[in-house]
């Protein structure tokens, strides 16, 4: 009687150990798990990133849309043949048919306070062409263009240089909060730098002829009663400032 008391008692003592195992195991199961999460995010962010590395390697021959390009009021401004200027804006106006797919409109005017895109250039481009909604990642679609934008700027040719570019990021009056932009202060100002770091990183055009600035919904070129109109106000602007005598006061 007293041996089997005894094996009474240790089966006992071992019930309370296998609900111990029993919590460490579910315990170690949701580390396990929410490590698998992060993995797996970590996993889609290598995965997209490689991807968009992929897309931005030079293209050799890309296609070319045909699309009409929207040259506004100052399409004049393109017809001359001579002229060193005349040849940059050509090259400017076929950069901007590298862009494939219809509703991306871009338009090239004299920038602000100009008559004429002898002095600077102003490229305005939709926010459709170059993000999704509420986001300021590149599209790869938008990359034939800003490649072929990227190369105008870094070998400009027959007398003219570039000075300087002024890249500005607009939106609309709606608002956004979210944890990444908290309003559209971060949005423009996020998507005006990413066009900037595409433009030196993956493309090599030199960094210190580059302005980044985010104006918000602030500087509207429409009102935003309709749906049209906001539009008009989500876009990224590319001041481009070349060689002395077009560079506006207080530029070097």
């Amino acid at each position: 009687m007293a041996k089997k008391h005894k094996h009474e008692e240790h089966e006992n003592h071992e019930r309370w150990l296998v609900s111990y195992a029993d919590f460490i195991t579910l315990l170690f199961a949701f580390f396990v798990v929410m490590y698998s999460v992060s993995s797996v995010n970590e996993g889609k962010y290598r995965a997209v990133s490689e991807s968009i590395q992929a897309a931005l390697r030079p293209i050799t021959a890309p296609p070319v849309s045909p699309n009409r390009i929207d040259v506004g009021d100052y399409k004049s401004s393109l017809v001359p043949v001579a002229g060193p200027k005349t040849s940059f804006v050509r090259k400017l106006e076929m950069a901007i048919s590298k862009l494939q797919g219809p509703g991306h409109p871009i338009t090239l005017k004299p920038a602000p306070g100009l008559q004429s895109m002898e002095k600077a250039v102003l490229v305005t481009i939709s926010d459709s062409t170059l993000f999704e909604s509420g986001r300021a990642d590149i599209r790869p679609e938008a990359l034939p263009f800003l490649e072929g934008l990227a190369e105008v700027l870094a070998h400009a040719e027959g007398g003219v240089t570039v000075k300087q570019v002024k890249v500005e990021g607009h939106t609309d009056n709606v608002p956004i909060q979210t944890a990444q932009f908290p309003s559209n202060w971060e949005l423009s100002s996020v998507r005006a730098v990413m066009v900037v770091r595409v433009l030196t990183e993956l493309y090599h055009v030199r960094p210190e002829l580059f302005v980044a600035t985010g104006f918000g919904e602030y500087k509207p070129v429409a009102d935003n009663l309709t749906p049209e109109n906001r539009a008009k106000n989500r876009r990224v602007e590319l001041a481009v400032y070349t060689d002395d005598r077009s560079a506006p006061p207080g530029l070097p």
